[in-house]
């Protein structure tokens, strides 16, 4: 044989002898994780619509800017192949179109068969979305995603704690948890939590959670009873972390319920994960039999008086600002927000007549025949427009406003264009599209000064941080509209019954926990 070919025979054996060594390669090859989720609390007993656009849809990277555990150098952020697709979130309001989500669902989906496959799925809810024509939204979504990503992807689902758990939705989620936290103070921790179990069993190895005990607890009851803040549901939640710390518990958590839509999913839930039955069983009983025994201790977590009743107290009062929640037409818990009816008591009050009478903030009502005359005419001119009442009349109707402009502000996300109105002592914000007014700055943007005004309206239920801390005072006043607090008022006809509190004398329900099937084991 030549040398030559001798050479080359050479160079053959070692080449085949020569692979490389892709061991440490595949150790170190991170997860390939998908995000994807759609949130909003509907009010069925509200006869406003949500559409598309009011769930500010993020795509691809853009989803990254919604959570400051997922900026670029953040421990979060290098431990997975993160695979964003579709994150819309939008104010609470009225049932969403059949449009509107199949929309976002058909762009989520597609984004999803282009982009797979996956190891894990980081699902970030809400959990009381309503869609016409469903009656379980969520069930609905994470069902048609695990046919496109298929069952043995790890889906993790990080909810609030007024969001509803349906037996579809916790068998098709493998890790699952929510808010300990009304007011939701702990929301990026809730969801942090949710993608750390998720990336912690796709690096050790054990995958899904053998075992899922889920616990309805027929108990509906408004956010404003239910605040973790006061007792009973300080100590309630205050069980949680206890459970969840024991060997075989990954997660441990409760679901108070979204109260203002009429579904068969609608009723609190108890959910404990992990791989000791023995553990996440007993945990969930404890948590579920706690929440029972508790029932009958659950109050308003403010005092609670009829609109006349608040206002004789605060005119009585000394301390600044005076806070009325205006409950019944919350737009951060479902409401239109553009009922008219609170506005138009204050405005026929006499003591607001005159400039000199009581100071008082009105947030907020949507009028954009107002803000398009109110552009107008500028700050410091006269306007005469409607306002409010065009989704929700039906307690009364539309206002004309006349006064004038003390301010005006442009390209707010939310309401796009505000306005404040000077009606004798009483300035009314107006905007375009409906906005909550939860911080300071959304006063003091507007040149008002909350701090020091006698009376702040606010259409809100239980207070939120800010504004908590800012109150010298404070009531909730029993007001109508899509969000009633007196539930009896609202005319259920499809949740479970008996219910807690609609059926006070109701017998002990059965609250041993239900182990689901794995979303892998699912037909």
């Amino acid at each position: 044989m030549k040398k030559s070919n001798l050479f080359l025979l050479f160079l053959i054996v070692l080449v085949l002898n020569c692979k490389p060594d892709t061991k440490g390669k595949d150790e170190n090859k991170l997860p390939r994780v998908a995000i994807a989720g759609l949130g909003i609390e509907s009010s069925t007993f509200s006869p406003a619509q949500t559409n598309e656009e009011a769930f500010h849809a993020r795509i691809g990277d853009s989803i990254f800017g919604r959570y400051p555990f997922f900026d670029e150098g953040t421990e979060i952020r290098k431990r997975a192949d993160w695979v964003p697709t579709l994150l819309g979130k939008a104010l609470p309001g009225g049932i969403v179109t059949r449009e509107a989500y199949e929309s976002m669902v058909d762009k989520t989906l597609k984004m999803l068969k282009e982009n797979g496959p996956y190891d894990g799925l980081f699902f970030d809810i809400h959990g009381a979305m309503s869609v016409v024509g469903l009656e379980d939204a969520e069930g609905d979504l994470i069902k048609r995603i695990r046919e496109v990503i298929g069952p043995k992807v790890l889906i993790s689902t990080s909810m609030d704690l007024h969001g509803n758990v349906s037996k579809t939705l916790a068998e098709h989620s493998d890790l699952i948890t929510c808010y300990r936290m009304a007011p939701h103070e702990d929301a990026l921790e809730s969801k942090a939590r949710a993608i750390t179990n998720l990336l912690d069993r796709l690096e050790n190895g054990k995958g899904k959670p053998k075992y899922k005990a889920w616990i309805p607890v027929p108990i509906l009851l408004p956010g404003e009873k239910t605040s973790t803040r006061i007792e009973p549901g300080k100590s309630l939640y205050a069980q949680i972390p206890s459970i969840e710390a024991q060997e075989g518990v990954i997660d441990a958590a409760i679901w108070i319920g979204y109260a203002w839509a009429d579904e068969a999913r609608n009723h609190a839930v108890v959910m404990v994960t992990g791989d000791d039955k023995a553990q996440v069983t007993s945990g969930a009983e404890q948590l579920a039999k706690a929440f029972w025994e508790v029932r009958n201790e659950f109050e308003f977590v403010a005092p609670v008086a009829t609109l006349e009743e608040s206002l004789k107290k605060a005119f009585k009062s000394e301390k600044k600002p005076f806070i009325i929640s205006d409950m019944g037409d919350n737009p951060t818990a479902g409401g239109a927000g553009d009922v008219t009816w609170t506005l138009r008591e204050l405005l026929s009050r006499p003591e607001f007549k005159s400039e000199k009478g009581p100071s008082l903030i009105y947030a907020s009502i949507p009028g954009p025949e107002l803000i398009e005359e109110a552009l107008k005419v500028g700050v410091g001119g006269k306007v005469s427009a409607m306002a409010g009442a065009i989704v929700d009349d039906r307690f009364a109707p539309p206002l004309k406003l006349t006064g004038t402009i003390t301010a005006i502000k442009e390209g707010d996300r939310d309401a796009e264009v505000e306005a404040v109105v000077q009606i004798g002592s009483i300035h009314v914000i107006v905007t375009k599209k409906r906005k909550p007014y939860h911080h300071t700055a959304d006063f003091t943007d507007l040149n008002l000064n909350p701090k020091e005004t006698d009376l702040v309206v606010v259409k809100i239920g239980y207070l939120v941080p800010e504004l908590y801390e800012m109150r010298g005072d404070w009531i909730m006043a029993l007001t109508p509209g899509g969000v009633d607090q007196d539930l009896e008022r609202l005319g259920y006809q499809h949740i479970k019954r008996p219910m807690f509190p609609l059926d006070k004398n109701m017998d002990t329900p059965d609250l041993s926990a239900q182990l689901l099937r794995a979303s892998d084991e699912l037909k």
